[in-house]
């Protein structure tokens, strides 16, 4: 059909097999979903045309058109266009890439930068008010063509260096060390508001939990003095629990405000054993921490009734907190000698002291060429660092001090492009640039001094090297940062604040179960990797990890505690794998209803990598009913009835019925959850009672049939290449910076080959991905 040459196989293309089969629906000046034949050209380099061969080619290949009722050409027939259309956008792919190479030149993106100044100069230090969040394409905010630069941009980057600068430069006199143990039982360490705390010979009892009553143990004799680390140790127990540990959570802040505390951690408590709780955590100064019960069943005014002394209930003791900070390597810190090494510092005025030199030319070159090395993340020459030295040498020249002088140049370096970008050239990267673009692959940060001076050496690219690094990179608390960043944009987990559960539908919901909901899919993620699993345990495994209050929430018995550990399912249990963790679920509803066409199109898009065409402008929304007079699935009906909607909802609506069966908070439902006007259920007043029974069975757009969550797993799981052939496309998305073309296909069959060879283990995977051509190019 197509063996002419390009604008005679064109000619074909849009006479015959498009008119023929499109052309009705897709011309004259009312076309269906704004879309014309006689829009597409055989100018496969124009980005709206080649958008509309994608378009066009993404629904031959879904199925979605021509719709059912037309008559369909023959799958023969159908193969053939779509091989012709691909062929053409891999060319004009190709063409392009000649020009401009796959990866544009990028810039560090938030959490990248941040990550880069710890690194860099040895400090934490916040900078979130500075640099603002970036947009996402194809689920990942550090594609390459999004991140963009601004003068209000570059005006923050000023501002955040000078801020690390700060950080890094010890200019005060060292610290003293708090090291306290604090007594609860003193009156100034608990605030109560009513009778609800009982004084123990060993402690403080608290009865009741009420976040606005201001129910709470607080360190009000505490303060942090300057920003550090700090080690805390709380001992404490449960108190009447019937042998059933307590639950409490700590926060932190200026506690001013609610709004201004951040969640430090869960932890539980056995009952009647006096337990240690041991963590870490970096303050600003002027920060306190709050101890406050959780979970506990009586609310204020039921101890007060009752008297504190009287009440027999469950409640938390907290014995003794003790308090270590800031906790010090050595002074001044390793971030100031990681800058100028071992030069002295002399008092100028007052408390403050400034780094002085008896040589201060050599010094500044010295600490400036070693400086601008790690910040631009491979070797420098006189030339790189001749622009930073002479603004230096400007001020010294100007009567500044030699440590305001050198911050000149250092400040300057930070605002570099070399040090903002990722800087590559191609067609094949360097060692240097192959080591940068490992290291914020895996570490959202700068590579290493091992990982530099093996780009150095020349040896990084050896295929044994680079996979001992991408172990030696994966072990490294660092890769931390690869679960977070990863799964939180992959899996849309950053979304999880987004919605808030309505109150009166779901009362169970509470910042407990999200939480223990993002741990258990990050725990999850990380067994995967750590023991090269198969990457279907993404669709369906035997194990999760679970705590209490996540294993009630999922009807699991035999787990206590708010620890998390590997857990194995029951066979009966519906869970297993991501689709029917609480996080998944949450994240792919709203408050109040979970939408079939929202999940089914996340299911396709970050499990499948089949993500389905964009809706026509002028379609309306569904609003489920929460009345329970109605369901969704027969108000989708409806919509599947209207001839431009069928096609696509035949794609999207089967993966979205199976996850029907789970709530907006995750929670197995049989029946949907009704409310309104308060009616008599079982013979009491309720607002909130069961609806309609849920149907999660479905049939898929090839004909194969499901009847709940577990036999759609099944049919997922007939297909592990197309799982692995997506995971492979997210990985190299987010590795790389830009998204796999048409033109890259081939190599990612390759990769999914080779893997399938090594019974799609995911750390495998990742390995594979990094010995590709299209991870070391541009």
């Amino acid at each position: 059909m197509f063996n002419q040459g390009a604008n005679a196989a064109f000619e074909v293309m849009t006479s015959e097999f498009l008119g023929e089969n499109c052309r009705k629906c897709h011309s004259g000046e009312t076309p269906k979903g704004e879309f014309t034949i006689s829009s597409l050209s055989e100018n496969f380099l124009d980005p709206q045309n080649l958008e509309r061969w994608q378009s066009v080619l993404e629904h031959l290949s879904n199925k979605t058109m021509p719709p059912e009722s037309e008559v369909r050409p023959s799958e023969d027939q159908a193969q053939r266009v779509r091989e012709w259309i691909a062929e053409q956008l891999a060319k004009a792919e190709i063409k392009r890439r000649n020009v401009e190479g796959r990866v544009v030149m990028r810039r560090l993106n938030r959490a990248e930068y941040a990550n880069t100044i710890r690194d860099l100069l040895g400090v934490e230090v916040d900078l979130t008010d500075l640099l603002p969040l970036e947009t996402s394409t194809n689920g990942f905010d550090n594609n390459a063509d999004l991140l963009h630069t601004s003068s209000y941009l570059l005006q923050n980057y000023l501002d955040a260096a000078d801020r690390a600068l700060d950080e890094a430069i010890a200019n005060e006199p060292e610290p003293w060390i708090l090291k306290k143990r604090f007594d609860i039982r003193e009156e100034k360490s608990v605030r109560p508001i009513g009778s609800v705390y009982r004084h123990t010979d060993d402690g403080v009892a608290i009865f009741a939990t009420w976040e606005s009553a201001n129910i709470r143990v607080t360190m009000w004799n505490f303060r942090s003095h300057v920003r550090g680390k700090y080690r805390f140790r709380i001992c404490g127990y449960g108190f009447q629990s019937d042998g059933k540990p307590i639950d409490f959570r700590v926060t932190a802040g200026t506690l001013k405000e609610v709004t201004e505390e951040r969640l430090v951690d869960y932890y539980s408590v056995p009952a009647d054993t006096p337990t240690v709780i041991e963590f870490t955590e970096q303050l600003e100064p002027e920060n306190r921490i709050r101890i406050l019960a959780e979970g506990l069943p009586a609310l204020p005014p039921a101890v007060e009734k009752i008297g504190a002394d009287k009440y027999t209930g469950p409640g938390l003791v907290i014995q003794w907190v003790d308090i270590e900070g800031p906790i010090l390597e050595s002074w001044p810190p390793p971030s100031h000698k990681r800058i100028f090494g071992e030069l002295d510092r002399e008092r100028v005025v007052n408390d403050r002291f400034e780094v002085v030199s008896d040589s201060p030319r050599a010094d500044a070159e010295r600490i400036l060429t070693e400086f601008a090395r790690r910040a631009f993340r491979r070797e420098v020459n006189e030339q790189d660092v001749e622009p930073f030295l002479k603004r230096t040498l400007q001020q010294l020249a100007a009567g500044s001090s030699f440590e305001q002088s050198v911050r000149v140049g250092l400040k300057g370096i930070l605002v570099s492009p070399d040090f903002l970008f990722l800087r590559e050239k191609g067609p094949i990267l360097s060692d240097e640039q192959l080591a940068s673009r490992l290291s914020y692959f895996l570490w959202s940060s700068m590579p290493d001094e091992e990982l530099l001076q093996l780009a150095n050496s020349g040896n990084l690219r050896e295929p044994k090297t680079l996979r001992s690094q991408v172990e030696r990179l994966l072990r490294d608390p660092k890769a931390r940062s690869f679960n977070t960043n990863f799964t939180g944009q992959w899996l849309s987990l950053r979304a999880i604040d987004a919605t808030l559960p309505d109150r009166t539908l779901y009362p169970e919901f509470d910042d407990i179960l999200k939480t223990s909901m993002l741990k258990e899919t990050s725990l999850f993620f990380d067994e995967v990797l750590a023991h090269d699993l198969p990457l279907t345990n993404f669709v369906r495994s035997d194990f999760t990890f679970l705590n209490a209050r996540l294993a009630k929430h999922y009807r699991i018995d035999g787990v206590e505690g708010m620890d998390m550990r590997k857990v194995a399912l029951p066979p009966e249990s519906n869970r297993g794998g991501l689709l029917t963790m609480g996080s998944i679920l949450k994240v792919t509803a709203n408050g109040t209803t979970t939408s079939p066409i929202i999940r089914g199109s996340w299911v396709l898009e970050r499990i499948l990598g089949t993500p389905p065409p964009r809706p026509p402008n002028n379609i309306e929304a569904i609003e489920p009913d929460i009345r329970g007079a109605t369901t969704i699935r027969e108000q989708l009906e409806k919509h599947r009835s209207v001839e431009s909607c069928a096609s696509c909802h035949r794609l999207i609506d089967p993966p979205g019925f199976a996850l029907e069966s789970f709530d907006v908070i995750g929670g197995w439902r049989d029946h949907y959850r009704a409310t309104g006007e308060p009616r008599e259920v079982n013979g009491r007043r309720r607002r909130v009672w069961d609806g309609p029974p849920v149907n999660p069975a479905d049939t898929l757009i090839d004909g194969r049939s499901f009847r709940n969550i577990d036999e759609y797993k099944e049919l997922l799981l007939e297909d592990p290449d197309q799982l692995t052939r997506n995971l492979t496309r997210q990985l190299l998305s987010y590795g790389t910076g830009a998204v796999p073309s048409l033109g890259d296909e081939e190599q990612v069959e390759q990769i999914v080959s080779r893997v399938r060879e090594q019974q799609y283990g995911f750390r495998s995977l990742i390995h594979e991905v990094v010995q590709s051509e299209l991870f070391q190019s541009k």
